[in-house]
């Protein structure tokens, strides 16, 4: 996803669940290839830590993106907390998990 109103629709119009390290935006859309974007802001840290977090996002993502529904349109928003010691386990993939599963679950309604 790279053009600014796909993000703004998907924010404002997708369903959202927040965990401690990241906010998941959903938006199911028509038949087609799923869509992902990444909001890393500078709260997060400097451009190295920044693009490390992005990094590990674009990871956990592309082992999960066989699971969503064709057109699902999804921006992961990384919070300050994706910088700290739970993101550099398991944390950050378990958070991402329950953060799609409910995202997922609001916007099937």
């Amino acid at each position: 996803m790279r053009d600014s109103g796909d993000f703004r629709h998907t924010i404002r119009r997708g369903a959202k669940a927040a965990t401690p390290t990241l906010v998941a935006h959903v938006a199911s859309g028509t038949d087609g290839p799923v869509s992902v974007g990444f909001v890393v802001s500078k709260q997060v840290g400097g451009a190295v830590e920044r693009n490390r977090v992005k990094r590990r996002l674009r990871h956990l993502v592309r082992e999960r993106i066989e699971s969503l529904p064709r057109g699902t349109q999804l921006v992961v928003r990384a919070l300050p907390a994706a910088a700290g010691d739970r993101a550099r386990g398991a944390g950050l993939g378990d958070d991402l998990d329950t953060a799609l599963a409910t995202a997922l679950k609001r916007s099937a309604r």
